[in-house]
């Protein structure tokens, strides 16, 4: 019997700020049992202005396998491809979060209303995604599969001795959603090490000057090794967002044994499990008394680490690839 040839679709991905996604479907296709066979196709362009965005969808259509899987951020590509053979990952919603009226509904219409009408299903990579989808686009409950994120193999526990005195606290990303500011703000007064992951962002830096704290800010694309560099010789991931569709740091610090602090709110508490603290993202005062919370309490830093240990055993990449195998077998048709 012939493997069912699935064709993974990504964004092209830009100079800096994608970290996971990518090395996430690299794992599934390393993974995945031989009688599906997956070949990655990357769109030529990077997702910014109209034309480019309609070649890469011309293109995409060109590309296509037994099962189609468009693998997040790029929804529009779907539109020319056969409906019945194609899968949507939506990660978050977040591109409409902010935005109003017209603009809104252009933003809508292209990357949620006509790409759900192109799909036989879709998967979302947590609950809170799933349900922040239900509320934008019709589409039937039962064809939302939420499939969480595997974690890389590469992230494993390193003991450290926890540094109370002057942590090493690492921050990932610095979108908005990314609560960089508030970050610094809670920090201020705290003697400690920022270490930031993500592009330039000269409003944070200058606030990191200002109050004379001590940073390191890497600025251009990390690897996967460099990045778990950055976790082994962390004290804290702080990932306090406003909003996220996952959050992999989570997932990455529990396996590395860090203690994590994150946000209360979007998918944050449904990853973290037990195996963070969560804080009120939205609020300096709060990000500041978890900090506190934890270079004052060695029970909680311990307790926060072992759970993390039992936490990510949710997010191992042999039962995330299950999952999508059975996904791709319903689709082609061998379910």
């Amino acid at each position: 019997m012939d493997p069912i040839k699935v064709v993974h679709f990504h964004r092209k991905p830009r100079a800096v700020g994608n970290y996971s996604l990518e090395t996430y479907y690299h794992l599934i296709r390393k993974k995945m049992v031989p009688e599906i066979s997956i070949t990655p196709h990357v769109s030529p362009y990077e997702s910014k202005g109209l034309l480019k965005r309609v070649y890469n969808i011309v293109e995409a259509a060109f590309h296509q396998g037994d099962v189609n899987h468009v693998t997040g951020d790029v929804h529009f590509l779907t539109v020319l491809m056969r409906k019945r053979k194609t899968i949507l990952t939506v990660l978050d919603c977040g591109i409409l979060k902010d935005a109003k009226g017209w603009k809104r509904s252009l933003l809508k219409l292209f990357w949620f209303d006509w790409p759900v009408r192109r799909v036989n299903f879709i998967t979302a990579i947590s609950e809170a995604t799933k349900k922040d989808l239900l509320t934008i686009v019709k589409f039937p409950e039962e064809k939302i599969k939420v499939i969480h994120i595997a974690v890389s193999p590469i992230f494993k526990p390193v003991a450290k001795e926890f540094n109370d005195k002057a942590p090493r606290i690492l921050h990932i990303g610095t979108a908005p959603n990314k609560n960089l500011k508030r970050t610094i703000l809670a920090l201020k007064d705290i003697p400690c090490t920022l270490v930031i992951i993500g592009k330039e962002s000269p409003a944070e830096e200058q606030l990191l000057k200002e109050y004379g704290m001590q940073y390191e800010w890497y600025k251009t694309a990390l690897t996967e090794e460099a990045v778990y560099g950055e976790y082994v010789k962390c004290d804290i991931l702080s990932f306090v967002s406003l909003l996220e569709g996952f959050g992999m740091p989570i997932v990455e610090a529990n396996a590395t044994g860090r203690v994590v602090i994150t946000g209360n709110t979007s998918s944050m508490p449904e990853i973290a499990g037990n195996g963070a603290l969560l804080v009120d993202s939205s609020s300096t005062a709060a990000i500041k008394n978890g900090f506190l919370q934890i270079l004052q309490d060695p029970s909680l830093r311990n307790n926060l680490i072992e759970n993390g240990f039992q936490n990510v055993k949710r997010f191992s990449a042999e039962e995330i690839v299950k999952q999508h195998e059975s996904l791709y077998k319903q689709v082609y048709g061998r379910a």
